[in-house]
Order: structure tokens, then C-alpha cells, then sequence
């Protein structure tokens, strides 16, 4: 609390109001309104400074502490003091103060007082202080009321005598109609009234823009100037606020668009009046520059008659203002209760309604040990005190009050609030940990405790405290403009941004591992002979400074790509390589990927699509790497290549060149049954042709001899994918994988029940045939076929270690592998057994029936499937059943 003064300066005080208002000394009362940017404020300060003293009342910490510092500059820090709810910086012999409307020490005498935003009398939360001070708030030289001009009326009706002067507005403020957020003008603040529309909107502005400043009242003041500071230097050009921009802020924004219409103010949710959207619109344009005003497309429009109002600054009157006694008595809780609710002396004031320190002392006063309690002035006095301790988190409830009597009942009976009390509930606010949200919160609970701190009388050493928790709140504060900025800052893109707008060439490098630099910043990678943009900088296709980043990017790379070319133009063949999933590789990097061609051995070249390449340039670098490419497969794919010439050698028999192109097409290796007709039709001279190039004609397939090795089996997967599989780009690592699987395996493969479906035509043009459980390359299937041809021209025989060796799996793959060979099952004295396939319908042409023949129409895996649970039961002392129990080794003869 402050004490009345008595003032050293009576005689020069008295001077002064005889020389400004005669001898009679009437203080004058001024009322200064109009719309925003007309210089209220700075009228007030000048006139201010030409008295001995003064007093001005602000409706946010905010602004006294930035109408604080301006008066500093003028008078010097000795004179002027700064008195808030949260912080009294009260020099021995200060003059002026500076102040938040609440904490105005009005048993302080003044020369001059003034009073900002006056129309808030009319606010059902904070209305009644804005009463008060008009009624009882006097200089006792000069008095000024500031405001809107819809306060005229009832200033008039209260305030009789006082002098009305109206200030236009300095600059013009226009509408400009609605606009998607993405297409704002730099310098424009987006109006929402949540906290999640104003995150939501500043996350599209971050990805879009670069970023935004953020402003709400729910930050801490220091939080909020350093989010201001942001906006005012440059380094974002948005804004995105509540509608606590529209006291006072003074900020360089040239446009104001309404993200929202509507708000919930404590009691509903309802569409803001006229002039609530002509005091935020106001904040558009600055001194004597032009202003405008809209919504975003997501928002809709205003009507007519809104946008002449705003325009025209032209609103609705204020006929009736909050009222709430100021003349209490402290005799009993009962007797304070009484008094605050006194109804209005006066027409035009109306009741307020239960603020929540009422609403707080009404509870509190209703619990019996509390009531015991405040039995005398002083302690009802104290009662009502903390009642008035703010509830900054605004949504506690309850635990507010809670905390308000733990207050109460620690005072009345330690006399003081306990050092160790105050510490466990000020140290676990000291942590910077969390997110923004988290920060928010433990920044709320930090402030009610500083403006504790300020009260001297609760606390044994409460200049420490108030240090401490000012340390704290600084330290949250710093903490949480980091995480407001990280969030909603892409500090990459602004720079980016503010480059471009100055008009000058931005500045671009290019590093030796390919990461491209525009002033400063990775936006891309020259990868090959493209530039891969990096999209995580957030800037939209459409917007210009993504344009113009590209397009510095691409200017700086063109020579680059150019020499590049010529490297690539001039390279040897072993600069190149074929890579498993298609593409064609220079110094590890794609520079071309195939596409089908006219025939499966001549895939076309397509270089990567490159905005740094010409059309002609495309050309040159295809023919280079065509000319490659054909060069590396006639190097590692020759008997097939051969074979390929061999379908129109003249000289050779036509069964013979039949042979030679359905082996080209197969990439090496065709079924028997698909060229038997013209294998029983060759002629000594065409067998000798195809068995000089390397064509072998087993019982299950025909095949190039000595293909079956790694490179090899890679370059036939990959053409049969491309010429095959249309969309072989949409499926380039399931065919890497299949390759890689069938060069690490060898000539024997195990397949898994859960492994995909493999295409028999993939398997053979590969070089390998599907077996039931197995897959075998060509020549070992013919070597196993043999093995147990052999074997059958004896009869009956069982499965031998030999054939398991062949197979490389266990007994159940090898009659599964026998089965897919065509090997009928028997049972025979020493368990399971197999016939020929010619033998079993010699002998058995009864089993030819229906049921047979779709049983052997199945695929290989399904016959395999079906064996395995219809396997007769053997003796365990059997050969056979010994050989179940047997895992053959992978590798084994061809």
C-alpha cells in the first residue's frame, strides 16, 4: 500500500494551477477521444511532462512498462516509477508514475492524471476500475480521459464540466475484402480469438511464409515484446495475435485480417461489436501511413454496414458502463459482502457481476474456520487482499480458491507466509523444461507469485522473493519465445525471404558433396545432373520467394551442369554402372533409368528428368549411355547376344534359328515342352550350331549354358522387369530384392511359405525353374532330373542322399521337388518310393481318372502342399524315415 506524500513543491504546485486555470485553481478535466492512431497517448505524455508531477493508468502491463521507458528517456530513471500488479520500480523521489489501471496509487497526489482506453468501462470483467477512475481519479492540476469516442455519452453524464476534444485518425484505414491466409501481404497481423486457431494459423504462415510472430494475452509481457521485437525488426513478417493487439500495441503492421468473428467471452460465444473490430482493425497503418482491413477467405465477409462503420470509425454509443462499489466496509466478511454488492447510485451503471475476487471472498467467507478467523478490520481487510491475488492461469477454479485460503491461513498465523513454504511452491515453477503449453502454465502460476512478492507486509525478506521469482519468470519467459519460435519461426526461410526482397542477386554455393547454399542456407542437393529441392524450408509452390530461391539455384547450377555433362560425355565405360533397381549409375549417382524397348535384349535409355538440361542435351547424353549400355550387355550377356543374332542367321536350319529367338526372348532359357516341336525337327547341322553357342537341351528346359553366374542373373532380372512390368518403378526394390536373393543363394533356393508369389517367367529368364518348395537353377535341375531318371529305370526307388544333396533342403523339399518333376509316389517294403512319370501310367492307367489329372495340373508348390499331408505312414527304422531327419547342405555339383 502507499502512503499520502506530502509534497516539497506546494508553493511551485499552486503556482502552476493558478497560471494554467486562474485563481479559482479549477482542475481541468479533459476527454480525449477517437479512433486508434491519432496520438492520445503521446498527447497525454507531452502534457504530462509539462507538469511537476503525474499519473497515467494503462489497461495492460505492457504498455505502462513501454510508456515507462519512454518517459525514462525524457526525465531520467529518478524520476519516473513503474507500478504494476507484478512490478513497482518506485524511486525515492519519483514524479511520474506509470501504471496499470488496477494499481494506480491514487492516495498519491498529482499534478496531472490520465486515464487510456477508457471505453473499457464497459467490460463486464475489468469495467468497474474504468468506472472508478473516471469518477474519483483526479490530477489536481489537469485531468485526461483517453479513448473511443463511444465513451462521449457517459463521460458527458458523469463527468459534468469536462472538456471534450476529438483527434482524427492520422492515416486512412480501408477494406480490402477477404484473402486466403497463404496470400497476405508481408506486414499483415491475423486476428484469431483461441489459442488453437492462433497456433494453427501460425503453422500454415511457418510453412508458407517462413514464419510468424505470436501475441496473445496469455504470454507473459516479457515473452510478448521479445514475439513483438521478432515482428518489428523484419525477421518475420507476419502476425498472429489475439485481440490483445487492439490496446495500444504499437507495431509497423499495414494490414489487420480477421481470422475469426467470434469469441467466447467467459460466458458465451458471440460475434464481436463494431467497435471491438474497429479498435483491432486500427492497429493497420502507423502515423501517417495508410492502413487496411479484411478476412481470410476461410473466414467470410463482413456485411456492408460493418465495413462502413470501421472505415468511418463510427459506432455504436455506450449507454450503460460496469459500476462496482469502491466504499467498502471491512467490519465483518458479511459487511464486505453487503457492500460489494450495493446496487448502482446512478442510471447508466450497471451492477457488475461476480468478479472472482468477490466470488472468492464469498466462498471463503462460508467456511467456519475462516469466518473464525476475520473477526476485525484488519483481518477482514487482509481476507479481502488475497481475494484479489489473480488467478493468471484463468481456468483453475477451485484450485485458486484453495490456494487463496492456504495463503490466508499461513499469514494469520505465522504473520508472514513461511521462507519455506513460499520455496516449495516457487521452486518447481524454476524449470524450462516442456513444451509450450507446459511453459504457459508454469509462467501463469510464477506471475501470481511475483505479484505476491510485491506485497512487503506478507513476506519476512520480499525484495528477494521478488527478485527470485522475477529470475523465474524471465527465465520462462526467454524460454518460451525459444519454443514459440522454433515452432513457428523456419528461421531458413525469412532469411530467404528477406533476400529476395532486397532486390539484390541472392547468394549462391554449391558444396563438393552437392548440398546447394542460397545466402547461406541448404535449400537442395545437386544430385547427378539434377537439383533435388529440399521442401522442408516450407515455401508453396506458388509463392514468389520460392521462385526466386529455385531460380538462383538453378542460374548457379547451369554451368556446374554443364561441365558435368562433359565429364559424363567424355567418361569411360567403367564410370558407369547398372544398379538393381534400374537406373544407370555415374560416380554413384542416377543419371538415366531404362524403359521398355522394341524387344526384351534392347531397352531404351531415359535420361533423368533435369529442368538444368536442355533438349538437346537430353539427346546427346541418351546416345552416350545407349551406346554404353549395349556395350555392357554384349560384355556380359554374350551367348545370349549371340543367340540373338543366331534367330537370323540365314545359314543355319529354321527350327534351329526358332530355337535361337525364343532362347533370346527368354533371356536364355525356355521351357522343353514350348520348343519341342522344333527341337524333334532339327537337322545335324542346326544341333551343332545351337550346341557351338552354348544351348543345352535338358528334359525340363532349354538353356544357355554358362549364364547362370551373379552379373548375369542381375542383367536378365532387370530386363525381364523392364520389359515386362510397365510400372517397374513402382516396384524397383521388390525385383532388387528377388536378384539379390537369387545371386547370394546359388543354383538352390529354399522358398518360405510367407515369401510373395514368384512368376515361373521371372524364375526362368533368370535361369532358374520353380519346384514345388524349391527353386533350382537350370542346370542343376537337369542334373537332379537325370540323377533320378536314372534311378527309375530300376524300378521303385526311394529317395537318396544324392538327390538331397541336388535339392539342398530337407527330405519333405526333396519329395516335394520330385513331385514338381513329374515323379509319381509309391509305396514300396521300405516305406515311401518313386516310379517314373512313363512307368506310373504304364502301370497304373487307372489312376488317369478326372481327379488325377486336375491333381497334376496344380502348380508345383500346390502338388508339394498336397503330398505333405497325404504321406503315408513309414517305419521309423526306415531309410526313408532317416532321411526326413536329414538337412542336405546348400551347395552341391551342378
Amino acid at each position: 500500500m502507499f502512503e499520502p506524500e506530502n509534497n516539497p513543491l506546494n508553493n511551485q504546485v499552486q503556482s502552476d494551477v493558478r497560471a494554467r486555470f486562474g485563481a479559482s485553481g479549477e482542475p481541468r478535466v479533459t476527454a480525449v477521444l477517437g479512433p486508434t492512431n491519432t496520438g492520445k497517448t503521446y498527447l497525454a505524455i507531452d502534457r504530462m511532462m509539462g507538469h511537476v508531477s503525474g499519473m497515467m493508468g494503462f489497461p495492460l502491463r505492457l504498455l505502462a512498462r513501454e510508456n515507462y521507458e519512454r518517459v525514462v528517456a525524457i526525465k531520467g530513471a529518478d524520476k519516473v516509477a513503474l507500478v504494476t500488479g507484478e512490478e513497482k520500480i518506485i524511486p525515492p523521489n519519483a514524479s511520474y508514475f506509470l501504471c496499470t489501471v488496477e494499481s494506480m496509487p491514487l492516495d498519491r497526489k498529482v499534478a496531472f492524471l490520465a486515464i487510456d482506453e477508457v471505453q473499457l468501462a464497459g467490460d463486464p470483467e475489468r469495467g468497474h476500475i474504468f468506472t472508478d477512475r473516471i469518477l474519483h481519479a483526479r490530477g489536481y492540476g489537469e485531468t485526461m480521459f483517453l479513448g473511443s469516442d463511444t465513451m462521449a455519452p457517459m463521460i458527458r453524464q458523469l463527468v459534468p464540466g469536462c472538456e471534450f476534444i476529438s483527434r482524427p485518425r492520422f492515416s486512412r484505414l480501408s477494406f480490402v475484402g477477404s484473402d486466403k491466409i497463404t496470400r497476405l501481404p508481408p506486414r499483415s497481423a491475423v486476428v484469431a480469438f483461441s489459442a488453437a486457431e492462433v497456433y494453427g494459423i501460425a503453422e500454415l504462415l511457418r510453412r508458407t511464409r517462413g514464419g510468424a510472430a505470436v501475441v496473445m494475452g496469455a504470454l507473459s509481457p516479457r515473452t510478448r515484446n521479445a514475439q513483438v521485437a521478432m515482428f518489428q525488426s523484419g525477421e518475420v513478417d507476419y502476425l498472429v495475435a489475439t485481440d490483445a493487439i487492439g490496446m495500444g500495441l504499437n507495431m509497423d503492421v499495414t494490414h489487420v485480417a480477421f481470422g475469426q468473428l467470434h469469441k467466447f467471452d467467459g460466458r458465451k460465444r458471440r460475434m464481436l461489436t463494431g467497435a471491438e473490430f474497429g479498435q483491432i482493425a486500427g492497429r493497420a497503418g502507423r502515423h501517417m501511413n495508410d492502413g487496411t482491413f479484411g478476412t481470410t477467405s476461410e473466414t467470410g465477409q463482413f456485411t456492408a454496414e460493418m465495413v462502413e462503420a470501421i472505415e468511418g470509425h463510427n459506432f455504436e454509443k455506450i449507454r450503460a458502463i460496469y459500476w462496482r462499489n469502491s466504499e467498502l466496509n471491512f467490519g465483518s466478511p458479511q459487511a464486505l459482502l453487503r457492500a460489494l454488492s450495493r446496487p448502482p447510485p446512478a442510471p447508466g451503471l450497471l451492477g457488475m457481476r461476480l468478479g472472482p475476487d468477490h466470488l472468492a471472498l464469498k466462498t471463503l467467507a462460508a467456511e467456519p474456520e475462516i469466518r473464525a478467523t476475520a473477526t476485525n478490520a484488519d483481518r477482514v481487510r487482509l481476507l479481502w487482499e488475497v481475494c484479489q491475488i489473480p488467478d493468471f492461469r484463468g481456468r483453475s477454479g477451485g484450485q485458486h480458491v484453495n490456494f487463496l485460503s492456504s495463503v490466508y491461513r499461513a499469514i494469520g498465523a505465522g504473520g508472514v507466509l513461511s521462507d519455506d513454504w513460499i520455496a516449495r511452491n516457487v521452486d518447481r515453477m524454476d524449470r524450462t523444461d516442456g513444451d509450450i503449453e507446459t511453459l504457459t502454465g508454469r509462467i501463469d502460476q510464477i506471475r501470481t507469485w511475483t505479484y505476491i512478492s510485491q506485497r512487503t507486509d506478507w513476506m519476512r525478506d520480499a525484495v528477494d522473493w521478488r527478485d527470485r521469482t522475477r529470475a523465474i519468470e524471465d527465465r520462462l519467459s526467454d524460454a518460451l519465445h525459444d519454443r514459440l519460435t522454433q515452432r513457428f519461426v523456419d528461421r531458413r526461410t525469412t532469411a530467404l525471404v528477406k533476400g529476395m526482397k532486397s532486390q539484390e542477386e541472392l547468394v549462391t554455393s554449391i558444396e563438393e558433396d552437392g548440398r546447394v547454399k542460397v545466402e547461406g542456407h541448404f535449400v537442395g542437393r545437386l544430385d547427378g545432373l539434377r537439383f533435388r529441392e529440399d521442401m522442408t524450408y516450407g515455401l508453396s509452390d506458388g509463392d514468389l520467394a520460392r521462385k526466386a530461391v529455385r531460380g538462383a539455384a538453378q542460374a548457379a547450377l547451369k554451368p556446374v551442369i554443364a561441365a558435368r555433362l562433359l565429364k559424363i560425355l567424355d567418361a569411360p565405360s567403367g564410370d558407369f554402372r547398372l544398379a538393381d533397381d534400374g537406373f544407370i549409375l555415374w560416380q554413384g549417382r542416377g543419371i538415366a533409368t531404362l524403359a521398355p524397348g522394341r524387344d526384351i535384349l534392347s531397352p531404351v535409355v531415359s535420361p533423368v528428368s533435369s529442368e538444368l538440361l536442355s533438349a538437346k542435351d537430353t539427346a546427346v547424353l541418351g546416345g552416350k549411355l545407349t551406346a554404353w549400355l549395349s556395350a555392357h550387355l554384349e560384355r556380359n550377356l554374350g551367348p545370349l547376344m549371340r543367340a540373338r543374332a543366331g534367330a537370323s542367321n540365314d545359314a543355319i536350319s529354321g527350327p534351329a534359328r526358332g530355337i535361337f529367338f525364343q532362347l533370346a526372348e527368354g533371356l536364355g532359357a525356355v521351357a522343353r515342352g514350348d520348343v519341342e516341336a522344333l527341337v524333334r525337327s532339327l537337322d545335324p547341322k542346326g544341333r551343332k550350331a545351337l550346341a557351338a553357342a552354348g544351348v543345352r537341351m535338358g528334359t525340363k528346359t532349354v538353356f544357355i549354358d554358362a549364364m547362370d553366374k551373379g552379373h548375369g542373373v542381375r542383367l536378365r532380372g532387370l530386363l525381364w522387369a523392364n520389359h515386362h512390368k510397365p510400372t517397374f518403378g513402382d516396384a524397383r526394390s521388390e525385383i532388387s530384392k528377388r536378384i539379390r536373393t537369387l545371386i547370394r543363394s546359388g543354383p538352390t533356393i529354399a522358398l518360405a511359405a510367407q515369401d510373395p508369389v514368384w512368376e515361373d517367367a521371372f524364375c526362368l529368364a533368370c535361369g532358374y525353374v520353380l519346384l514345388g518348395p524349391r527353386l533350382l537353377s537350370c542346370p542343376r535341375t537337369e542334373i537332379l532330373a537325370s540323377t533320378a531318371r536314372k534311378l527309375a529305370r530300376q524300378g521303385v526307388f526311394s529317395p537318396t542322399l544324392e538327390l538331397g544333396r541336388l535339392v539342398g533342403g530337407d527330405g519333405d523339399d526333396l519329395v516335394g521337388v520330385l513331385l514338381a518333376l513329374g515323379f509319381q509316389s509309391e509305396e514300396s517294403p521300405d516305406g515311401l518310393g518313386f516310379v517314373s512319370p512313363q512307368r506310373a501310367r504304364r502301370a497304373k492307367p487307372e489312376n488317369r481318372s478326372n481327379a488325377g489329372a486336375k491333381r497334376r495340373s496344380k502348380t508345383s508348390a500346390q502338388r508339394h502342399k498336397a503330398h505333405k499331408g497325404s504321406v503315408p505312414a513309414v517305419d521309423e527304422h526306415s531309410p526313408f524315415a532317416k532321411l526326413r531327419e536329414i538337412k542336405f547342405p546348400q551347395k552341391g555339383p551342378k
